[in-house]
């Protein structure tokens, strides 16, 4: 068995939740980006982004953009979807994907179920850029009965 060589849980933070954030409008940024590859060889664009604000600040969210697959129509879903990003945060022809890190923007979250396993995850389904007028928490009804995946 191993040894923990005296491994305290008192000092240490639990992991935190993994559910998904419920459905509504937040106020996210590009933390990272990375080329990846996929199991059956295309390449694609994985873009990691963190709420910034309100009761689920710090969450991840990620999108993965296939701009390189053999199916022409899924090219043009990731393009209009990065399109719809660089407009989000204000840069329109970007070099490098570090361009659109670190930048403001509003996205709209959505709760789907994997068609892999039926687990709910987050998806998110719009880029929009963020106003001054625009609220620094999270916009989903906070006292909601509604289970986020019906929202």
């Amino acid at each position: 068995m191993p040894n923990l060589n005296g491994f305290d849980a008192n000092g240490v933070e639990p992991m935190p939740s993994f559910e998904p954030i419920p459905a509504g409008q937040y106020v996210a940024m590009v933390v990272a980006s990375e080329e990846k590859t996929s199991s059956k060889g295309h390449k694609f664009l994985s873009l990691e982004l963190e709420v910034l604000d309100g009761q689920y600040k710090g969450r991840k969210l990620w999108v993965n953009l296939n701009l390189d697959h053999p199916n022409p129509e899924t090219v043009k879903f990731a393009r209009a979807e990065l399109a719809a990003i660089c407009k989000a945060v204000g840069v329109l022809k970007p070099q490098d994907t570090v361009q659109l890190h670190n930048l403001p923007m509003l996205i709209s979250v959505k709760c789907v179920n994997r068609k892999d396993t039926g687990e709910l995850q987050n998806r998110i389904k719009g880029y929009a850029q963020k106003t001054a007028a625009q609220s620094q928490t999270q916009q989903a009804p906070a006292n909601s009965t509604t289970p986020p995946w019906r929202r």
